[in-house]
């Protein structure tokens, strides 16, 4: 049912013209789940509350509850037509009341950790884009149709959620910065390894897809206790984003897969200057797939000792310094960083090598991204210590890899494998760091199992073979000649 629910909201949308992309449709129907799911979570809270005869204050006054403005219902239980509100008047409500009601959270809100000032955030840089009022009407009509309630239900909305933000990262242009192939983020997770009690950190979150298959991962590794679980919950996974859109999608994400409190907050991580990082703010895991390619200012430049404007190495600066020592990182960026000859490129080697224990390289083929053909790399590596060995895996997919045969699970299967002993295979090996050149710390993939044939024939029986395939060549044209 729930999947019929959303493919009809995706088809009323795309009626609305203030709504033309997948984005939109995300964005859109984001806000308008995000408000359902709060009153599911808020009577099942209050519920609660009364079986163990506590008071309950909901975070909303009467009048924006949904069911007071979205769907109003009598005693018995049926919608009540007369009290709803339709078209011009629905839309007026919610554009003049409802989102600056909303926002307003922001600066009420004790701290950012709280219900309250994350609902502030959402929508205040969020707007109603539906131009109809009874678009809007038919939309929260079918949003009703879904419950919150038990895991089940959940779980089949998380994974619709999922389809949705594949849907945004096939979208071409700017959806594929919201997406990271699950299958990717899933085998770096079984590599990092994340633990009960240990803190999962993204600076760049997105759509939080890192975060949520840890939260899986971390959730299915052991019989956990209650207060595992609510610190699984509430005090595990942190990060930051910038973008209003992929903050929300984020958000929702994390709570359609059980984690009630995302510790996320609205920010551009590289504002933060890396030298006021301290031990407090420090974590002990780091997944991530930063931005790459984007140039960044001289003033967010000069949070960093290495000044560059590529936004991926500044990342990686701030994911080396927020680290624990004995910390695990496993992050993806482009394979120019292991060879490129700027200043940048090898001081941040350099620093990476010396600081940190850098204990494999993925190296990724370039369609593992879709709708982008660049090549990139995962690093995974451990901080306190220097680097004395790098275990390589070449991952090569047979096939050419797109919307209907995009990268599964099977494809990394080898890769996890071999990463527990560091093997050496076919398409993996090992470098000693002495190896690597102590000027440029060039750590280019190069795999010595690939020998390239040497066309051994003498010059003289290669000029017979050209001579032969021209004569071939004007055979072919000869006849299509005498065809036309």
């Amino acid at each position: 049912m729930f999947e019929q629910t959303f493919k009809n909201i995706d088809d009323i949308l795309w009626k609305d013209s203030g709504c033309s992309t997948e984005l939109d449709y995300a964005e859109q129907s984001s806000w308008i789940l995000f408000l359902k799911w709060l009153d599911d979570y808020e009577k099942e809270k209050e519920t609660k509350a009364s079986l163990e005869n506590k008071t309950f204050k909901p975070v909303l006054d009467k009048q924006y509850q949904w069911s007071s403005w979205a769907i109003v219902k009598k005693k018995n239980g049926k919608v009540d037509f007369n009290k709803l509100l339709q078209g011009p008047d629905l839309k007026k409500f919610v554009d003049e009341k409802l989102f600056p009601y909303l926002s307003s959270f922001r600066n009420k809100a004790e701290n950012f950790d709280t219900l309250e000032y994350k609902i502030g955030e959402i929508f205040s840089e969020l707007k109603n884009k539906l131009q109809d009022g009874y678009t809007l009407r038919d939309v929260i009509n079918e949003v009703d149709n879904l419950e919150f309630k038990s895991s089940e239900q959940k779980h089949e909305l998380s994974a619709l959620y999922e389809e949705k933000i594949k849907n945004m990262g096939n979208a071409g242009r700017n959806g594929g910065e919201y997406y990271t192939p699950r299958p990717l983020i899933k085998s770096i997770i079984k590599v990092i390894n994340p633990k009960v009690g240990e803190t999962v950190y993204d600076g760049a979150v997105g759509s939080a897809g890192f975060l949520v298959e840890a939260f899986e991962h971390m959730s299915k590794s052991k019989s956990l206790t209650t207060s595992e679980l609510k610190k699984l919950q509430t005090k595990s996974f942190y990060g930051a984003e910038k973008k209003t859109l992929a903050y929300i999608i984020g958000i929702m994400n994390m709570i359609l897969h059980g984690i009630e409190s995302p510790n996320i907050i609205h920010q551009n991580t590289l504002e933060t200057n890396i030298q006021e990082i301290q031990n407090k703010d420090r974590v002990d895991v780091i997944l991530a797939n930063p931005p790459f390619g984007g140039k960044e200012k001289s003033n967010i430049q000069g949070n960093f000792p290495i000044k560059t404007g590529e936004t991926a190495y500044l990342f990686l600066q701030h994911f080396i310094k927020k680290l624990k020592a004995g910390g695990r990182c496993g992050v993806v960026i482009k394979n120019t960083f292991l060879s490129n000859t700027d200043h940048a490129s090898i001081a941040l080697r350099k620093q990476l090598l010396d600081e940190c224990n850098l204990f494999a390289i993925l190296d990724l083929p370039s369609g593992a991204f879709l709708g982008t053909g660049v090549k990139t790399i995962v690093l995974f590596f451990e901080k306190g210590k220097p680097t004395k060995k790098i275990w390589y895996y070449q991952l090569n997919v047979e096939r050419n890899m797109g919307k209907s045969n995009s990268l599964n699970e099977n494809d990394l299967e080898d890769f996890i494998q071999l990463s527990k002993s560091q093997k050496a295979s076919d398409n993996s090996w090992s470098i000693s760091i002495d190896k690597i050149n102590n000027e440029n710390f060039d750590m280019g993939v190069k795999n010595p199992n690939i020998v390239e044939e040497i066309d051994e024939r003498e010059p003289k029986d290669i000029i017979l073979e050209i001579e032969e395939l021209d004569k071939k060549s004007l055979e072919a044209l000869k006849n299509i000649k005498k065809i036309l």
